[in-house]
């Protein structure tokens, strides 16, 4: 066979098989049998065996999988992937109908529902014709670029009829009966198996090797459009769907067009008794206006588009017997217990576990050991025991004592455990409990806290499991070689962490040295110890140290203390009382000179007690957590590692601890759009350290609008109110 020979006999069999992937995969319609669609793909391998130059990225030869890649690169969106408002009420779903005619006042609306596939959404991008990238939503900015996964997958168009530039949204999920069959191989191979067929999907599209992807049964259907260039413009979301159909995409089976609230309910109530007959997993139906001018004048929030709302239909419910129950160890300390079940099947996967939440919830369902139990997936995610079958208890079924059951011992590591008397909770008292290692790391380098990039999930379970890390501030001590060679697979099946991935780890782990205080008390995990105390306690402390032994949190707990004591004292005891109440009116000078406290709004209250009413900064509760938590063992050794290691966070302390003398105290920004160099989060830390504070939306009390690139419909609403819009490059001079 001559160079042209092959050429066109290569063009004539990769015609047929794609083909026959549409008709099997998008249409569902095959029209030749499994043997001879095989007999067509082992033609087109031999030919390109003995013709490597025929060999493209697009040919059907390619789709079960190239070699292992060593990490995910991110890919920025060119329009931002925002996830959607959900409710479970059908009212509310009345109320969002309301809001968009007030929205767009006399106009006529439609609106189109379809499934909503629990799966997990990617975005494709066609240039020319042909599949250039393929990424996860991520954080609906940013995703990971996983085309090499998602050309495995069948009903993904490796090429289009289209000579511009397209972007089809979609959702990739495991069919019901591919989760069935793969969970079964995986059993059988003696493999944990997945929880459902989300997870199975989402663990799938994580592989750094599309091989194991390719045997995976993935598929994929497409819901709408992103970026659009060279090339028709539907009108509608309903065109849309046709158009991408004809060029090749899977689109849902069924889409409803609706004119009004009832025919809304209707449709609903329909895919609701459709969906279980789908082949893949709905945990709800997607309402979204249909005309795409109408979405544009209907605008966005922060988070979401304002022309749609999924409404996530009631968790279903299954009936079991509890067999036991057991105790987990979390990243604080917690003590859950959960519920051992006999497996059941529910809302498309097998449970054998779910969650009791606390020991109050066990005593107010009065749920017993033996019970017959009622579970359900609480927005089909999370299993929970909603309630018992109290005709169905067995004889000598005990209510459960919880302090009993664990013997006043951590079930992990045996130290002792308490319950806050003020909440409902169980704790390990010991920090150092091994359960916690591995939540505390993710917490410690979580983008809230460090911002450690590539430690979390896996990669922190393996840290843990191989004994690099124990405490987060081991990590200061990885070595690269050893990070580089972490396998975050199975022994039979390494998969090594790798030496540009640990290069990236190691340098956001030195830039974590020095990171703002306010990280730092936040990324400790100090009980009681949120973001925003973080931030109040670095504003009025230079270093770590003076927080430990902060003599303004002592003043903090002697006031409330001396306050709460002093009416108690009786009145003919005025020669104890009166040091009592210097005492008292001694700590509030110094706290109000300082700036951690401003005087009681409250006149009346305060004199009626006749001191120096004040509302302190920071409360004693969070006072003494702080303060104890430096005070422990633990705390002591956390303060002398960080010295030893070389850690200084870096100064926010303000001048004489006043906010006001920020460059940004009492303005008020809101973000849109995409900056040049800085995330939202970023820039709103940068905001909040500078004094100023950030809301969701544009009104008459907005200082300034930050406003980035494809900016929506705030920078519209700013101009109308006067509200002054500034760029990154503006922003960042007002530091």
């Amino acid at each position: 066979m001559t160079p042209a020979e092959a050429k066109k006999r290569h063009d004539r069999l990769v015609a047929e098989i794609r083909r026959h992937d549409l008709a099997y995969y998008v249409e569902a319609k095959p029209v030749i049998s499994d043997r001879d669609y095989d007999r067509l793909s082992h033609d087109l391998l031999d030919l390109e065996a003995n013709f490597p130059e025929l060999v493209t990225p697009d040919s059907p030869t390619q789709r079960v999988g190239g070699e292992p890649l060593k990490a995910f690169r991110p890919v920025r969106h060119l329009l931002p992937m925002l996830s959607l408002d959900n409710t479970y009420s059908r009212e509310e779903v009345v109320n969002f109908v309301k809001r968009i005619h007030k929205l767009l006042p006399g106009e006529t609306l439609e609106w189109a529902v379809e499934p909503k596939v629990d799966g997990v959404a990617v975005s494709l991008r066609y240039q020319e014709g042909r599949l250039a990238i393929g990424a996860t939503r991520g954080d609906g900015m940013t995703g990971d670029d996983i085309t090499a996964n998602l050309k495995t997958i069948r009903s993904v168009p490796m090429k289009l009829n289209h000579p511009g530039f397209l972007e089809a949204r979609g959702e990739v999920f495991l069919t019901k009966s591919g989760f069935e069959k793969l969970n079964a191989e995986r059993q059988a191979a003696g493999a944990e198996v997945f929880a459902n067929p989300r997870n199975a999907a989402a663990g799938s599209l994580k592989q750094l090797d599309p091989r194991i992807v390719a045997k995976r049964p993935l598929d994929v259907v497409f819901y709408g459009l992103g970026k659009l260039e060279n090339g028709p413009h539907p009108a509608t979301h309903a065109d849309a769907l046709d158009w991408l159909k004809s060029l090749g995409f899977k689109t849902p089976q069924k889409i409803w067009r609706c004119h009004s609230a009832d025919e809304l309910m209707a449709a609903i109530d329909e895919l609701d008794r459709l969906r279980r007959g789908f082949p893949y997993e709905t945990d709800g139906a997607v309402i979204k206006l249909n005309d795409f001018a109408q979405r544009e004048r209907a605008g966005f929030t922060a988070k979401a588009p304002r022309w749609a709302i999924a409404y996530k239909y009631a968790a279903e419910r299954a009936q079991t017997r509890l067999r036991g129950i057991t105790i987990q160890v979390g990243r604080t300390g917690a003590l859950t217990p959960v519920a051992e079940l006999d497996p059941v099947f529910l809302a498309g996967s097998t449970i054998s576990r779910a969650t009791l939440h606390n020991e109050d919830e066990i005593k107010r369902k009065d749920i017993r050991i033996g019970d017959a139990v009622l579970i359900e997936k609480a927005g089909e995610v999370i299993p929970a025991v909603v309630g018992v079958v109290p005709e169905k208890r067995p004889a000598g079924a005990a209510p459960f004592d919880f302090a009993a059951h664990i013997h006043g011992k951590c079930p992990v590591c045996g130290g002792p455990v308490s319950r806050d008397p003020k909440y409902v909770v169980w704790r390990c008292e010991n920090i150092q409990c091994p359960a916690q290692a591995t939540r505390r790391l993710e917490f410690f380098a979580a983008r809230g806290a460090l911002d450690i990039e590539s430690i979390g999930g896996i990669v922190a379970d393996k840290l843990v499991e191989r004994n690099l890390v124990r405490e987060p501030l081991d990590l200061f001590g990885l070595k690269a070689e050893v990070l580089a060679a972490l396998n975050l697979g199975a022994a039979d099946a390494p998969r090594v962490f790798g030496a540009k991935n640990a290069a990236k780890a190691l340098h956001a782990i030195e830039r974590a040295r020095t990171a703002p205080l306010s990280r730092w008390l936040f990324a400790l995990a100090i009980p009681d110890v949120g973001k925003a105390t973080a931030r109040d306690l670095a504003l009025f402390h230079q270093t770590i140290e003076d927080v430990s032994s902060s003599p303004l949190l002592k003043d903090v707990l002697d006031y409330h203390d001396n306050l709460s004591r002093l009416p108690s004292l009786r009145r003919d005891h005025l020669d104890r009382c009166q040091p009592l109440k210097d005492k008292t009116a001694e700590a509030a000078n110094r706290l109000l000179q300082a700036g951690f406290a401003a005087p009681s709004q409250n006149k009346a209250e305060a004199g009626k007690r006749r001191d120096r009413g004040i509302v302190t900064r920071i409360g004693p509760v969070v006072a003494k957590s702080v303060l104890d938590f430096f005070a422990s063992s633990a705390g002591r050794e956390i303060l002398a590692r960080m010295k030893a290691l070389g850690v200084h966070p870096a100064v926010e302390k303000v001048s004489a601890g006043r906010t006001d003398a920020l460059p940004l105290a009492g303005k008020s920004f809101v973000l849109t759009g995409t900056l040049p160099t800085m995330t939202r989060e970023q820039a709103s830390a940068r905001i909040e350290s500078l004094g100023g504070k950030v809301t969701g939306s544009v009104s008459g009390n907005t200082d300034f609008l930050l406003a980035g690139a494809e900016a929506g419909s705030k920078l519209e609403k700013a101009r109308q109110l006067g509200v002054k819009v500034i760029d990154e490059a503006e922003f960042l001079k007002m530091g």
